[in-house]
Parts: structure tokens; C-alpha cells; sequence
């Protein structure tokens, strides 16, 4: 199975060893400040990293790319752009040869997974700068015991987005017995909002999206305390990725990210979407 964006939210790549930027010699930040416009690639309809509202993307992706343009004294132009079969693909398609029914090659992807043995393979692009360690949770509705043994949800209303980790969790874990009672929706954001309405019992997403759904407090959801027995991952880094000739921006970028780290910026900016900085093990 090839690596898709919902396979790594799922953290089906559990390595976290930091894949150092190339060593190409190009150098495309002077092209950049020479348009005044950093053109930066993010998921489509990936609350809370990056989806539309009003009209303008936004998000935490977003918002770290319009502070990376900042920083370059340049205009950040995010592209949202839907997953493909893999992220393999999404990075060829933004990030080093362009889609060929058209579209925008980008200077900067967003919400890579840092995870070595994906890098090597797929040496066009390059990809470290990671800003976030993500995992898992679950959601319940507060009549539901959210800490029994998962396979003791059996019969209850469950929720996951289609063909990602915590679907095939549910799905498959425990012998199976609780696939009759999987309902597949179309975002980690959606199943929540089902138990939000009180339309399902539990869900299982990343913790940023269960953080992000739930902040600001809910009267209708509590968050499992407990760990996920059996859970093929324990987590993984997300950074970001460019064209294998861009050296420059490349260290730049990775500068850029750990200055983030000191100064406040990432947390400033992952506390208005109610999620909880986490620093990343490949750093």
C-alpha cells in the first residue's frame, strides 16, 4: 500500500530520524524575493491545518506559511490542492514536476511526514523542518465509558474517516468485532462533530483534530485519558518539503522553524485553533 496523506495521519510510518536537507547548490530565494510571493502547497479541506473559511484559506499550515513569507520579506500565497493516492504523488505534483492536467509547482509543501525511509525514497524533493508531532485520541459522548477496553464498544455508534489509521483500527483490531459498527465519514473533523450532535458514541482522529474540535470546552464530548491498546503507532513528525535543487531555502526553512519554536510563534499560532504544541522527536 503506498503511503497516502490519510495513511500518515494515521501514522502509518512510525520512523522519526530527521532527513537532513540535500546538498544542492541552487539557490531559489533570490527568485522568490524577486516576485515578492512565496508560493506555498497545502491540504484542501484539512481543518484544522488548512481549509477554507470565507473564502481564504486558513489554518495552522496557513498561518506558519504566512510567517515563513514574513520572514522573507514576501507575500505568502497558500494553494490548497486535494490529497492524491499518495504522498509520493502529491509531492511530485507541487513540489518538483507539476500536475499534468496543470495546476501550480510550489515552493514549499506543507504537513510532510519526517520520516526517513520516505524521504530517501523519493529523492526529488527534500524534506525536513518538522514543527509537530501528531497522534491519536478518541472522542466519546459523555454517556459513554470512554476508558473500557476498545473492543467493549461493541454495538456503539462509531466514527472514523474512510481509509485512514483510525479506520482500520476499529475496523480491524480486536478480532474484527467491531467493523458492523464503523461508520466511515469523510474527515477526522466530521466524525467528531458526529458525537458533537450526539449522531454517534465515539470517534477516533489525530489529537489536533479532536483538540481543535473541542476547544473552548464541549457539554456533549469527552476525550479518552487512557492509551489505545494495540496501536500500530506512537506517533509522528510533520515538517515540510521543497524542490531537491533548493538548498538555500531549504536551511532556511529549518532555521526558520526552530526560531519558531524559541519565540513563541508556533505556540501562539497552534493556540488559537485549541491545539497543543508538540515537539517533535526528529529535531
Amino acid at each position: 500500500m503506498r503511503p497516502s496523506r490519510r495513511a500518515f495521519l494515521g501514522g502509518a510510518l512510525a520512523s522519526a530520524a530527521l532527513v537532513p536537507f540535500g546538498t544542492a547548490a541552487a539557490a531559489p530565494i533570490d527568485k522568490i524575493k524577486a516576485n515578492g510571493v512565496l508560493r506555498v502547497a497545502v491540504y484542501r479541506d484539512f481543518e484544522p491545518w488548512s481549509w477554507k473559511r470565507d473564502g481564504k484559506i486558513v489554518g495552522i499550515d496557513a498561518e506558519i506559511a504566512e510567517a515563513i513569507a514574513k520572514k522573507l520579506g514576501v507575500r505568502a500565497e497558500p494553494i490548497d490542492f486535494l490529497a492524491d493516492e499518495g504522498v509520493s504523488d502529491d509531492l511530485r505534483n507541487m513540489v518538483w514536476r507539476g500536475s499534468l492536467v496543470g495546476g501550480t509547482v510550489c515552493d514549499v509543501m506543507m504537513h510532510v511526514p519526517v520520516d526517513r525511509a520516505f524521504a530517501l525514497a523519493n529523492d526529488r524533493a527534500v524534506i525536513g523542518a518538522p514543527y509537530y508531532r501528531e497522534g491519536f485520541q478518541m472522542a466519546c459522548g459523555l454517556d459513554t465509558d470512554c476508558e473500557v477496553a476498545p473492543a467493549a464498544f461493541k454495538g456503539m455508534r462509531l466514527v472514523a474517516e474512510l481509509d485512514s489509521i483510525p479506520d482500520f483500527y476499529l475496523s480491524g483490531s480486536f478480532g474484527g468485532v467491531l467493523r458492523p459498527d464503523v461508520k466511515h465519514l469523510t474527515s477526522g473533523q466530521a466524525a467528531i462533530d458526529a458525537v458533537k450532535t450526539g449522531d454517534a458514541d465515539v470517534a477516533m482522529a489525530s489529537r489536533a483534530q479532536i483538540e481543535h474540535a473541542l476547544h473552548g470546552g464541549s457539554k456533549t464530548v469527552k476525550v479518552r485519558k487512557g492509551p489505545l491498546p494495540a496501536l500500530p503507532s506512537a506517533g509522528w513528525d510533520i515538517g515540510v518539503a521543497v524542490k531537491d535543487d533548493s538548498r538555500d531555502l531549504a536551511d532556511a526553512l529549518d532555521t526558520m522553524i526552530a526560531g519558531f519554536r524559541t519565540d513563541g510563534t508556533l505556540d501562539a499560532i497552534f493556540a488559537r485553533y485549541g491545539v497543543s504544541p508538540k515537539m517533535p522527536i526528529s529535531i
